[in-house]
């Protein structure tokens, strides 16, 4: 496996965070609601700019860091999509105008890519130091994927945080534009812009708990993980406008998502075994035998799993969509019968 210099990594670290800033920076200088084509356009390019950086793994390193990073990459892509529908939640809870969406999303990326960053920087510390961390990242993703498929959902936590923000802070009713502060009859107090960045932020922590463990189950390099993450974020906000109403009728996809984070955290399993192999345990000689799940086969089933989802989400809200009609035309028809008579 080759490897890269310094110099190359911290060159990539600042074209990205200049990206990103230059984002940043036209989201609030010119806060508005992007259309389909603005969307579409500025989400093209940053999965041509993953696959371009890919590339130049490829050339820089070799084909493994390439196809580590486009694993990793598409399976945070995945995983990120988990972040749309809580941010729809999120946007539609606080009533949140369709102007300043996007400084929200971006607010939010932000405060991902930090809690990511210190995430990542803790697993690799932890990982050179103890390698049996793995068997604990493999079951917490077991049991990650068996909470998203068992739709048990509980928003307490989130309500009791934004009750007591209330009580120790004087927030406003209504947004004055996308200010955090502003007057009320001569006293200062916070918008609910500021209630919708601390449950950004809080989300965003979560998530990461889910997705640090889930990709270093396709790299152990720390530059590839967060570079991975970096740029899943960077295109969600476009993904968020671009699907739009789409993603409500994606009812089976967090079965894909189950399904990948169950698969990787089998992976971990998997590689604890070899690295930290639990001589003690009766029969373990056996486990050893299990041989490692290479990176193409985690690209292909992050690939299938997500593809799966997809299209059974929309066949199945074709069909849901064609008995509404048909029922409703049903229902007009025995009206027009009972008037008849």
């Amino acid at each position: 496996m080759g490897t890269l210099h310094l110099g190359f990594e911290i060159a990539s670290l600042v074209v990205f965070t200049v990206i990103l800033l230059i984002d940043l920076l036209l989201v609030i200088k010119r806060p508005h609601e992007p259309s389909m084509k603005e969307s579409a356009w500025s989400f093209v390019f940053y999965m041509a700019l993953a696959f371009a950086f890919a590339g130049v793994l490829w050339v820089m390193a070799d084909a493994v860091f390439a196809g580590e990073f486009i694993t990793g990459f598409l399976l945070e892509k995945s995983l990120s999509v988990d972040n749309l529908f809580v941010f729809i939640v999120i946007m539609s809870k606080f009533a949140v105008p369709r102007k300043y969406q996007q400084e929200v999303l971006m607010v939010g990326i932000i405060i991902a890519l930090i809690a990511r960053g210190l995430f990542i920087a803790m697993g690799v510390v932890i990982i050179d130091r103890f390698a049996g961390v793995f068997y604990l990242f493999g079951i917490f993703l077991l049991w990650t994927a068996w909470k998203q498929v068992s739709d048990d959902d509980d928003d307490d936590g989130d309500s009791f945080i934004m009750r007591t923000l209330r009580k120790v802070i004087p927030v406003t009713e209504r947004y004055d534009e996308n200010k955090l502060r502003t007057t009320v009859n001569g006293r200062t107090m916070f918008t609910p812009m500021l209630l919708v960045f601390v449950t950004i932020g809080l989300t965003d922590v979560m998530f990461a708990l889910d997705s640090i463990p889930a990709i270093f189950g396709v790299t152990k390099n720390g530059f590839l993980v967060f570079t991975a993450n970096l740029l899943a974020l960077m295109g969600l906000r476009q993904l968020y406008f671009l699907l739009g109403g789409l993603l409500e009728r994606l009812k089976y996809l967090h079965y894909g998502i189950g399904a990948i984070l169950a698969f990787i955290g089998v992976k971990l399993l998997i590689h604890a075994i070899h690295e930290a192999p639990l001589e003690w345990l009766p029969g373990f000689e056996y486990l050893e035998k299990v041989p490692e799940v290479p990176t193409w086969l985690s690209l292909t089933f992050i690939l299938v799993a997500m593809t799966v989802a997809t299209l059974a989400s929309l066949v199945s809200s074709r069909r849901d969509e064609q008995r509404e009609i048909a029922a409703a035309e049903s229902g007009s028809g025995s009206a027009a019968d009972s008037t008849q008579d």
